[in-house]
């Protein structure tokens, strides 16, 4: 039997149709399609999404702003998911298109699923060139989404009908792969579109994609657990892959039964609760001084689920030089980093492997005192963040007079002490996101949510409207209940996207945004003064004879809030902040909480490093002495390229683990 549907159509049926299955739970894995229509896409997508809406479709249309806020909110929906659900997004051809080509790359870095559908030019060229079509004299099959490809997990073009099939299959095979996903792409031209064809019914019946656990092979379990034997200071550092796994319970277990110190990456913050007694909190460049310490001493390194980005391993300067490492990964691209021994696996079938092995018959600890030196870390740098939330305790920070303003690791104390311990915290880019990692106390698995693989400027807003939205459907499911989601996003990030602010006033999902202004990039601000460049290009102010150096903008971000829809509150002191957010809390409506901060107070750090180079040759004094800091700290690199012992396999027993997994 057959339909006869265009390939717009076909597409949109087919999506309904898909399911995913993980530990027994079948859900819908496509849940939405986000848009903006124009005439690359309107005729196509555009009507076939009205045709499935007016029929009473599942798949639900989803109106944007700005083609690149889709791609985050699309993101953002997939991470809280954890990988099990999806969504499209669809853009017309020409600028549309790459719009969406900043989200791409950040969902592909992410590992994050999200199904693009940009509109391309007429594949019959009779019409060419169309209005936004890019010509090339040297190739005829060239459109601007080729430069989709480069940043897509999977890319493919649908020239025919007869193509959709093989194109929908592949991409969603690799959007449910845990080793592969990221944003796959489907270029859709705008002829090919409206074309009718007649498909085979079997296209649409509802198909169940089975998301794999594999498990550790035996052998590499064996050689895994020998090095783990050998340690007098182990280390694990918790990446996104435990999370996405679910394997927080399994590593919490991990850990108590083993005694080992957890330190965290970004994606990977949450793995523990923050007070649990093995948590030592984030590592690398954004690290506490607890887990950096510990890395710095470790002789073994268990690595779960992360890909090494250069902040967790502060540019291949926190880990001690001849450390192994034991990485756990179901990607074998990642799990082969650092010369390690390698497990790929899923995360908690792994970690559940290890755990049962080293608590067997030839029990395994790591040494007490070195248990005991981690949790005294911990409390130390748990003081430090007290002190910290509690703001400067003088009216100076250095040779500087404190101008009274709220410093944000106040802001953070607050919203982290007046929000519920299941509220999720959303943050990408500037000061930030470094600030949160160390100083956030996690209480919940899904209750941190910073985008710091590609640290995207515009995310936050977005993002936290796609995590929402996704924390909303897991209540209508029956998974969870209900959570708020905090955006704390900064005046440099909100100027670049705010817009889909007004998205979420239209969909009624309630956001609670904290928009901290301090006039500037703050972020990079510190880190030009750390390079001699002397926060040259970062701050915001009027032009004089002299530069960007006058008084600062008369601009007003709260009333720019207020104009997109939302509630708008502004706080000035500990005690406004406190009573905002309690009040955002208890409103139904999307609130806007705008608070000033002073940027040059910096939030507590550890002396973990990160590779940024400085000018070779310079007149500025200013640069010159940052030269010769930074070339101290290019000797403290290491290369990580020992590779781990081979293991010592009795004969009669090759063919076997020495121990029972």
């Amino acid at each position: 039997m057959t339909t006869r549907l265009t390939v717009a159509q076909a597409l949109v049926r087919f999506l309904e149709a898909q399911r995913v299955e993980r530990d027994g739970v079948r859900t819908p894995f496509f849940t939405g399609c986000w848009g903006i229509f124009g005439h690359g896409n309107v005729a196509g997508v555009g009507q076939a999404l009205l045709q499935h809406e007016v029929a009473g479709g599942r798949l639900r249309y989803l109106q944007g702003r700005n083609e690149q806020a889709m791609v985050h909110a699309a993101v953002g929906y997939a991470r809280h998911r954890d990988r099990t659900a999806a969504m499209a997004v669809t853009a017309s051809v020409g600028p549309g298109a790459t719009n969406m080509l900043t989200g791409a790359a950040l969902a592909t870095i992410n590992r994050l699923p999200v199904l693009l559908l940009p509109g391309d030019t007429f594949a019959t060229r009779v019409a060419q060139p169309v209005l936004q079509e890019l010509e090339s004299p040297t190739a005829g099959d060239v459109s601007v989404n080729e430069a989709f490809r480069p940043v897509s997990a999977y890319f493919d073009r649908v020239d025919r009908p007869e193509q959709l099939a093989s194109a929908l299959l592949n991409a969603t095979r690799v959007l449910v792969d845990p080793a592969l996903t990221g944003a796959v792409t489907i270029a859709l031209p705008q002829d090919v579109q409206a074309e009718a064809h007649d498909w085979p019914d079997e296209l649409f019946a509802e198909r169940t994609w089975h998301l794999a656990r594999p498990v550790p092979e035996p052998a590499a379990l064996h050689r895994a657990l020998e090095v783990i034997r050998g340690a007098r200071r182990p280390l694990v550092v918790a990446g996104g892959g435990v999370l996405y796994s679910g394997a927080d319970a399994a590593l919490r277990a991990f850990a108590e039964a083993t005694g080992i110190p957890v330190a965290e990456t970004q994606a990977g913050k949450g793995s523990l609760p923050h007070d649990h007694p093995q948590a030592v909190g984030a590592i690398g460049a954004t690290g506490t001084t607890a887990a950096d310490a510990l890395a710095n001493d470790a002789d073994v390194v268990i690595g779960i689920g992360t890909r090494y980005s250069d902040f967790t391993t502060a540019s291949r300067t926190v880990f001690a030089e001849g450390a192994r490492f034991v990485n756990v990964n179901v990607s074998a691209f990642d799990a082969h980093k650092l010369s390690a021994t390698t497990v790929v696996a899923d995360a908690r079938e792994a970690v559940v492997a290890l755990t049962a092995a080293l608590a067997g018959p030839d029990g395994w600890t790591a040494p007490p005192e070195h248990t005991a030196r981690a949790t005294a870390l911990a409390q130390e740098w748990d003081r430090i963040v007290e002190t910290a939330y509690a703001g400067p305790a003088t009216t100076a920070t250095g040779d500087r007079p404190h101008d009274g303003r709220l410093v944000q690791s106040q802001v953070i104390g607050v919203v982290n002490e007046t929000t519920d311990p299941r509220d999720v915290v959303v943050c990408a880019a500037g000061s930030m996101p470094g600030d949160l990692h160390k100083l956030w106390r996690t209480r919940d698995r899904k209750g941190y949510h910073v985008e710091y693989g590609f640290s995207c400027m515009g995310y936050e807003v977005a993002g936290g409207l796609g995590i929402k939205m996704a924390a909303l459907d897991e209540v209508e499911a029956g998974l969870a209940r209900d959570r708020d989601v905090v955006v704390m996003v900064g005046d440099g990030s909100w100027l670049m996207m705010s817009t889909e602010l007004v998205t979420a006033v239209a969909e009624g999902v309630k956001l609670i945004v904290v928009l901290v202004q301090n006039h500037g990039f703050a972020s990079i601000g510190a880190l030009s003064e750390s390079l001699g460049s002397q926060r040259y290009g970062t701050r915001y102010r009027r032009r004089t004879a002299s530069g960007l150096d006058g008084d600062l903008l008369p601009v007003d971000l709260a009333a720019n809030a207020a104009s997109l829809g939302a509630d708008v509150l502004r706080a000035g002191t500990l005690d406004e902040l406190r009573d905002a957010v309690l009040a955002a809390r208890a409103s139904t409506r999307t609130t806007v909480i705008h608070v000033e901060t002073d940027p040059l107070v910096p939030a507590p750090d550890s002396p973990a490093w990160w590779d940024v180079p400085v000018a070779e040759v310079s007149e500025l004094a200013s640069t010159q002495e940052a030269r010769a800091a930074y070339e101290k700290h290019k000797g403290d690199q290491r290369h990580h390229l020992t590779p781990a012992p081979a293991p010592a396999v009795e004969p009669d027993r090759a063919h076997q683990p020495k121990d029972p997994a």
